[in-house]
């Protein structure tokens, strides 16, 4: 009974989703063309990604004066409360970041199936000598993401699973894996949107506020996952500093803003499902939601056809 409505729910979330992705993608939208195309525009970016404004928009965002905005946005969005536990709010923000009832993400319970740890549209990559990760029409290296060229270097070989939430999307993530896992390391950085017109010209990553932990998982070896900020009010809020974890423990969540999850995986740790590794290669971001089966340990016996970082 479960696993058919688990199975409907994502069916439902994928056709919502793609569409949402391709209005997403098409309608980039008149300021943020202003925004980026523009002297002016960029000038007033400047301005608008400084983190004061950051700030001052997240101080909004948690107060009661927010309240009015939820019910449009949520209607706007096509947000089904009743996936959630809490209706009553007393900021845009606590609503934002609504916790979702556990039977609408139920997380796989064989240890060696790797589940995604958020809702969102997911890219997979082979990480290569190279060492870049293309985004939209821009490439980061992982030694740009984590500011540390010794710790990307642990994951040439690997894989790379790019998550890209919406405004629509569950905004907490969990962790994949039990095990424990080192201090978060917080990179400061001018905040810029994620939507596909800022790609075009500005390095989202590398501009980006973001955090990242490096976590050793019981059955995935060293897992390294960044969050990143976008622009205006891309607050992170992990919830451990330090110490171990549970498989599907929420980890963190997102404030307002669409936001992104980046895991790096070790090479010959993991085989991920080829499909994702298709669709990407096409230019196509598949929808996801938490603790769906992405892929398995190389250990693992789960059935499918798959592709390791190990063989890229």
């Amino acid at each position: 009974m479960k696993e058919k409505k688990r199975e409907e729910t994502e069916r439902q979330n994928s056709i919502a989703t793609s569409e949402n992705a391709s209005a997403d993608t098409n309608n980039d939208g008149g300021a943020l063309r202003i925004l980026y195309e523009t002297v002016p525009g960029r000038v007033l970016l400047r301005l608008l990604s400084a983190r004061w404004v950051s700030r001052v928009c997240g101080a909004f965002l948690d107060s009661r004066l927010s309240v009015p905005m939820i019910k449009g946005f949520a209607e706007r969005s096509g947000i089904n409360m009743q996936d959630y536990l809490e209706y009553d709010f007393s900021s845009f923000n606590e609503f934002f970041t609504r916790r979702i009832r556990p039977e609408m993400r139920p997380i796989a319970a064989e240890p060696s199936i790797l589940p995604s740890p958020c809702d969102g549209r997911l890219s997979v990559y082979r990480i290569h000598d190279g060492l870049v990760i293309p985004i939209k029409q821009s490439r980061y290296s992982i030694a740009d993401l984590l500011k540390d060229s010794t710790l990307a270097e642990r994951y040439r070989g690997g894989i790379c699973l790019v998550f890209r939430l919406c405004v629509d999307n569950y905004h907490r993530y969990h962790y994949i894996d039990a095990g424990r896992q080192s201090v978060n390391i917080f990179i400061s950085g001018r905040l810029h949107t994620v939507r596909p017109i800022a790609l075009r010209n500005v390095p989202v990553f590398t501009e980006n506020c973001r955090e990242y932990t490096v976590m050793e998982t019981e059955n995935f070896g060293t897992v390294t996952e960044i969050e990143v900020g976008a622009m205006l009010v891309g607050r992170i809020k992990n919830r451990l500093s330090s110490g171990s974890f549970s498989r599907g423990e929420e980890k963190g969540m997102f404030l307002y803003g669409g936001s992104t999850v980046i895991l790096l995986l070790e090479g010959g740790r993991a085989e991920i499902d080829r499909r994702f590794f298709d669709a990407t290669e096409a230019g196509t971001e598949t929808p996801v939601l938490l603790g769906q089966p992405l892929g398995h340990n190389v250990k693992g016996d789960a059935k499918g056809e798959t592709a390791t970082g190990a063989e890229a």
